[in-house]
């Protein structure tokens, strides 16, 4: 087959395999760099299953090879009839024995660490004062964004999942239009988010973000949930408690102490933007848009474009262009000139918590 593929055409496929392998050295989206004790689990279950597989494979292979070259009809000649096994209890027992074995070697840490993964009875522990022991995220995967609550601590943002690293943090997953799939590709397995039910499973961050490609790990949905479904990301940022903590107290002050880098960009955001979008970090989810308390400090403009005021105002402009089917309106120059458009812009990426 290969004398058959012309140079070029050889040359084309390696190319073509390098990009899928170069795609699994990234660590901020890599399964293969587990990032937290979840992923680490997944991964040896992984390493696990691909042994056994390349064992058989090996096995099966060998046996082949062996066949192929000791029994050929050439050396033996024509009249060799081989050995007739038919009927032998012992060969019976062995291939009927060693799948077993390998079956089990494979369910039992399989079982062990599905019921592992899947106790989330610590969402609900609370200390002596009743405060929750755990951190707890409610997640909505919307069309074609995502929105994070954080129910203990009355803060909801979007795009954008700030977490504590060495700590175990529980989600409550759930849809608000179709099917979609939360998936930290270096931190753990994906898990359907449903319309109709809730979801729960937790997930350990330990490794800190900073020094990652844009500090953060990637985050996607995994389930074919629209036209824009690969476009549909949202990053993760992992700081220590205490940074963690003071960036909790930041969102909490944007109730009482708002950030305004342009009043006249305020303004617009008032007349145009308010009804779907919410620019304090307090509050409930289930707003129309995603909460912009913190855009300033996002990586990217709509979960993907470069974080810049470019990209802001052509998104604006003509959203359906950069991600068709989601459900933010155009705005034209009638409707937003280009100089209340620049005051917009100004003042949402003015709209910081850490910086």
């Amino acid at each position: 087959m290969i004398k058959g593929l012309k140079k070029w055409r050889l040359f084309s496929l390696l190319a073509v395999f390098a990009v899928f392998l170069a795609g699994c050295g990234q660590e901020e989206i890599s399964t293969f760099h587990p990032a937290g004790q979840v992923a680490q689990d997944q991964f040896n279950l992984l390493l696990l299953a691909s042994g056994i597989m390349l064992l058989v494979i090996i096995v099966v292979v060998a046996i082949y090879t062996v066949a192929l070259l000791r029994f050929r009809r050439s050396k033996l000649g024509e009249d060799h009839i081989p050995e007739q096994v038919e009927g032998s209890h012992t060969l019976e027992l062995i291939w009927t024995f060693i799948p077993i074995v390998l079956i089990l070697i494979l369910a039992v840490p399989t079982v062990y660490y599905t019921y592992k993964l899947g106790d989330v009875k610590a969402m609900e522990a609370v200390d002596e004062d009743g405060n929750a022991e755990n951190l707890v995220v409610d997640v909505t995967a919307k069309l074609y964004w995502w929105e994070f609550e954080y129910p203990d601590l009355g803060i909801v943002t979007a795009q954008e999942l700030v977490v504590p690293t060495d700590e175990k943090v529980y989600f409550n997953l759930i849809a608000a239009d179709v099917k979609h799939s939360f998936w930290i590709p270096s931190v753990g397995g994906k898990l359907d988010t449903n319309v109709e039910n809730v979801n729960k499973f937790y997930l350990s961050f330990e490794r800190e973000s900073e020094g990652l490609k844009d500090g953060v790990f990637y985050g996607k949905c995994a389930e074919l949930c629209g036209p824009s479904h690969a476009l549909m990301d949202f990053k993760v940022k992992t700081l220590p408690r205490d940074q963690f903590d003071d960036w909790v107290a930041g969102m909490q002050k944007t109730a009482e102490e708002p950030v305004v880098a342009n009043a006249d960009g305020e303004a617009v955001f008032s007349q145009s933007c308010i009804g779907c979008h919410a620019v304090s970090g307090v509050g409930e989810s289930g707003a129309q848009g995603p909460n912009l308390a913190s855009f300033g400090d996002r990586n990217r403009v709509a979960g993907f474009l470069e974080h810049d005021e470019e990209n802001l105002k052509d998104w604006i402009r003509d959203t359906q262009k950069h991600k068709p089917g989601n459900t933010m309106p155009s705005f034209s120059k009638d409707q937003i000139s280009d100089e209340d458009l620049d005051a917009l812009a100004e003042y949402l990426l003015g709209l910081k918590v850490e910086k």
